[in-house]
C-alpha cells in the first residue's frame, strides 16, 4: 500500500512515500515559515524522483494534529483535496502519537508534547514496548503541572522521555516530580516530525470522508475564547478538546 503523507503542523515541513514499513522517500525542510507555497512543489518533486503519480498513491495521510492553527490548515486542506478528487482513502494521525513513533527507544514512557507556551503543552503519554505504541493519556492541552502529576500518578517503573519540544528550561517543574535520572529529552533527530512515521501509523488507521475531515486542535480558538469571556456562556461539551490548564 503506496501511501502519500504530509505534515505543516509544525515549522518542520515534512512529505514522505512509504509502503508499509518500507520508507520509499522522504523530503524535509527545518524551520520553514512559508509551508503554503513550498508544499505542492515538494510533493512534486518526491513523486517525480520515485517515478510516481497521485493516481498511484492507494492512501493519503496527514498530520490531523494538535500544531499550529494555519500550519494544520494547509496540509490538512491540500490532503483533503487528493483525497476527494481521486477517491482515495484519506487517514488523520495524531501528531504527537507521530512524534512518539520516532523514538527509537524501547521500554519508555514517552511524553510526545508541543509546546503552547505559559506552562501549558500539547500533550499525550504512550507506552513504547516492543516496538508497539500503548496510549496512557490522552492528547489534550495540559498546564505543566497537571501533566506531570497524571504521569507521576501512573507509578509505572520505566524511565520516561520527552520528545518534541526542548524542555531543558522547565527543569525546575519537572523535578519537583522526577528525580534527573528518571528522564531525559530525545535525541535531536527524534523531536522532529517526519512524514514517515505518520506514513507507518497510517496503515492501520480508519480511513474519513474528506468532506468531514477535521483539525483536532485541542485548544479552543482565539475566537471561542473571546465570545465566551464576551458572553460569559459556558462553552458546549465537546470531545475534541481535552483542556487542563
Amino acid at each position: 500500500m503506496k501511501v502519500l503523507s504530509i505534515t505543516t503542523a509544525t515549522d518542520h515541513l515534512s512529505v514522505a512515500l512509504t509502503d508499509g514499513e518500507q520508507i520509499i522517500a522522504e523530503k524535509n525542510e527545518l524551520g520553514m515559515h512559508n509551508h503554503a507555497e513550498r508544499l505542492d512543489p515538494l510533493i512534486d518533486e518526491l513523486l517525480k524522483q520515485n517515478q510516481l503519480t497521485l493516481q498511484e498513491i492507494d492512501r493519503f495521510a496527514v498530520a490531523q494534529g494538535p500544531g499550529s492553527y494555519t500550519g494544520l490548515r494547509i496540509s490538512i486542506t491540500t490532503a483533503k483535496m487528493f483525497a476527494s478528487i481521486l477517491n482515495k482513502p484519506l487517514v488523520g494521525v495524531s501528531t504527537l502519537k507521530a512524534l512518539a513513533q520516532g523514538v527509537t527507544s524501547n521500554r519508555k514512557i514517552l511524553i510526545s508534547e508541543l509546546d503552547a507556551r505559559n506552562l501549558n503543552f500539547f500533550a499525550g503519554v504512550y507506552l513504547k514496548e516492543d516496538g508497539q505504541l500503548k496510549q496512557l493519556l490522552a492528547d489534550g492541552h495540559y498546564n505543566l503541572s497537571k501533566l506531570l502529576d497524571k504521569v507521576a500518578q501512573l507509578e509505572l517503573d520505566y524511565p520516561i522521555v520527552f520528545v518534541g519540544s526542548d524542555i531543558a528550561n522547565y527543569k525546575s517543574e519537572i523535578e519537583a516530580f522526577f528525580s534527573p535520572s528518571q528522564y531525559r529529552q530525545a535525541a535531536a533527530e527524534e523531536n522532529i516530525l517526519h512524514a514517515t512515521n505518520i506514513g507507518k501509523l497510517a496503515v492501520d488507521e480508519i480511513a474519513q470522508d474528506p468532506d468531514l475531515f477535521l483539525p483536532r486542535y485541542l485548544r479552543r480558538t482565539q475566537a471561542e475564547m473571546d465570545w465566551h469571556r464576551k458572553t460569559g456562556k459556558d462553552f458546549a461539551s465537546d470531545s475534541e478538546y481535552v483542556e487542563e490548564v
